[in-house]
């Protein structure tokens, strides 16, 4: 498979943009943790992207992990935002989703200023706050690419990154919450962590408004 390029971003950047936030995410089909979204900002003197460098999904761990320091150098600004499992309940998902990239946003732009180019993977532009008539929304431009977690360099620069930071907060829950399996599952629906569930009930950090296995009686009593 190709390397993702900076081609679609060089066009963003012609046309106009001082700066193109390349934004994916990840947890959001976890059953516990936050849902994470990467932020990786480029402008028109960026250069090509680290050798490896390819959506976060067809990297092992050790790649991802190897590949962050370089990443981090390599563009303007990176960060990545994350909302709670509260939140997701609180929501809904793709609420939640726009909060963590919002954050990221955020995060950014405190070094940058503003950012107001967006390329985001697929077909759904969650970021983007449902049109109001009394709202002039925030003034960013998102653009969507299918697969462009794949094709797009600043895309999977956020995949990456948004791995690597939300994976490492996982194996930290798992230290509080062993019996669920977090560090290797990393909050997803393995087998061994519905096992647990199960058995164990949720913890405070399951998503509590979906469907999940475990005693109805033992939710009321973490």
């Amino acid at each position: 498979m190709p390397s993702p390029t900076l081609r679609t971003e060089r066009q963003l950047l012609r046309a106009g943009a001082r700066f193109v936030a390349g934004m994916d995410e990840v947890g959001r089909g976890a059953l516990a943790g936050p849902v994470s979204v990467g932020a990786v900002v480029v402008d028109a003197t960026t250069r090509t992207a680290p050798p490896g460098l390819a959506d976060s999904k067809l990297l092992s761990a050790r790649g991802r992990d190897l590949l962050v320091p370089a990443l981090v150098r390599w563009g303007c600004a990176w960060a990545v935002g994350h909302a709670s499992a509260g939140e997701v309940d609180e929501v809904g998902i793709v609420a939640a989703l726009r909060r963590a990239g919002t954050r990221a946003l955020e995060q950014v732009e405190q070094v940058l200023g503003p950012v107001t180019t967006v390329l985001l993977d697929g077909s759904h532009d969650w970021l983007t706050v449902p049109a109001d008539l009394f709202d002039d929304g925030d003034g960013r431009v998102v653009h969507m690419r299918v697969r462009a977690d794949q094709t797009c360099a600043s895309v999977a620069a956020a995949s990456v990154v948004a791995k690597v930071t939300r994976d490492a907060l996982m194996t930290e829950l798992d230290a509080e919450h062993p019996v669920y399996g977090w560090a290797k599952n990393k909050g997803y629906g393995a087998q061994a962590h519905l096992a647990a569930l199960a058995e164990h009930g949720l913890s405070p950090v399951h998503r509590r408004s979906w469907r999940l296995p475990g005693p109805c009686d033992r939710d009321d009593e973490r």
